[in-house]
């Protein structure tokens, strides 16, 4: 069992910190074990870690922050060892000798063969989306469709299988923010203020979305979106020292940083809270690539959606031979630290085709029996 201090709710962060521990103890203190890591509160070793309980202190640097001080941050991890997984009744429930699957044994398994694409891939519940999949297709309104594989360890009566199929989920477009609320909300004046309507609408959609500054070429700086500034940017002052002096941010953007910022009709983007508020021009960001968008998605983003990822069974089984030979689990180390062996090839399962049902009509048709031929019948004379 795992607890980090100061506690985080990203999984990634949790990922990075137990990351820099494996670094700094994983061949003395934790025994040379790799272990699987779950992103929470569950850590699996193959084999006995050399302690019952021990505490470790790591520091991550967060290289977004000016400030070395504020950039360090120092996190307490404690494990405590909570129990030990013994696959003998996983053995024996699938060999028809144990009711009772061994829901447990079969989550540690599932949570190793994770481990390796939860780092190489973006995670969205049990399914990983990656770039590298193949086509990436514009659904409109500033997002693109990521094809990528949902993965699950199941028990069956041929054993343990791994469970493999094609996803696609909508993700935002890495482009600068004024590219996106003009696609967004289809615009192509990019000159005309925004209304009100068009405001709330692009603070709902960029809310919480990740951005980086594009107006210093020696120092990119990610920012997260809080809201967006209810005035034109022309109109925003804000104080720039102790002695209360105020300035524009068209103004500060030229006076700092030799930047003739352009929509000055729009509203500047906002980061941090409302007591101390990061004021950022739209023109002046772009989005984060690889952040899933997850509000509901209109008829025609859902039909761009189906359209690239639509494939016949052929198809979508060359697609998952080809998701199995790119993840090479034979070379998985985490695979390899656990004794675990993926077959690449797909499961032949035996099973024959039952003919299809003859239908009846009523008596009034000129024909009253019909035999679908490969699901289909026509409905003529009937």
């Amino acid at each position: 069992m795992v607890s980090i201090n100061p506690e985080s709710k990203s999984r990634a962060v949790n990922r990075e910190v137990l990351s820099e521990l494996i670094k700094l103890h994983g061949k003395t203190s934790l025994g040379g074990k790799l272990p699987a890591y779950d992103g929470r509160k569950s850590l699996y070793t193959a084999g006995s870690l050399p302690f019952e309980s021990e505490e470790f202190s790591v520091t991550l640097v967060d290289p977004e922050k000016k400030d070395k001080e504020k950039a360090e941050r120092e996190y307490k991890i404690t494990i405590r060892i909570a129990g030990r997984t013994d696959l003998y009744h996983l053995q024996q429930f699938l060999k028809g000798r144990q009711r009772d699957m061994p829901q447990e044994t079969i989550q540690v398994l599932d949570v190793v063969l994770r481990e390796s694409p939860s780092w190489n891939y973006v995670t969205v519940s049990r399914s990983f989306f990656s770039t590298t999949f193949g086509h990436r297709g514009d659904i409109g309104e500033g997002l693109e469709c990521w094809r990528g594989y949902y993965q699950s360890l199941r028990p069956t009566q041929m054993g343990l299988s791994l469970n493999i199929d094609i996803s696609a989920t909508s993700f935002f477009k890495p482009v600068t923010v004024v590219q996106f609320v003009l696609e967004f909300l289809n615009l192509r004046d990019a000159s005309r203020p925004l209304t009100d309507r068009d405001r709330v609408k692009i603070k709902k959609a960029l809310r919480g979305v990740r951005v980086e500054t594009n107006h210093q070429e020696d120092q990119i700086r990610r920012y997260k979106i809080t809201g967006i500034t209810p005035v034109p940017m022309s109109q925003l002052i804000f104080p720039i020292d102790e002695r209360g002096t105020r300035m524009s941010v068209v103004q500060y953007f030229m006076q700092r940083y030799n930047y003739n910022l352009q929509y000055t009709s729009w509203p500047c983007l906002q980061s941090g809270s409302d007591a101390r508020p990061v004021y950022l021009p739209m023109e002046a960001c772009k989005i984060v690539e690889g952040q899933r968008y997850s509000k509901k998605l209109n008829d025609k983003q859902v039909t761009n959606i189906l359209r690239a990822t639509c494939q016949r069974p052929q198809q979508r089984e060359q697609s998952i031979r080809e998701m199995v030979l790119h993840n090479k689990y034979a070379e998985d180390k985490f695979a390899q630290e656990f004794g675990i062996n993926v077959c690449s090839d797909l499961v032949s399962v035996p099973a024959r085709v039952l003919p299809p049902p003859m239908l009846r009509y009523h008596d009034s048709g000129k024909e009253k029996t019909c035999a679908p031929s490969v699901g289909l019948w026509n409905m003529i004379n009937k």
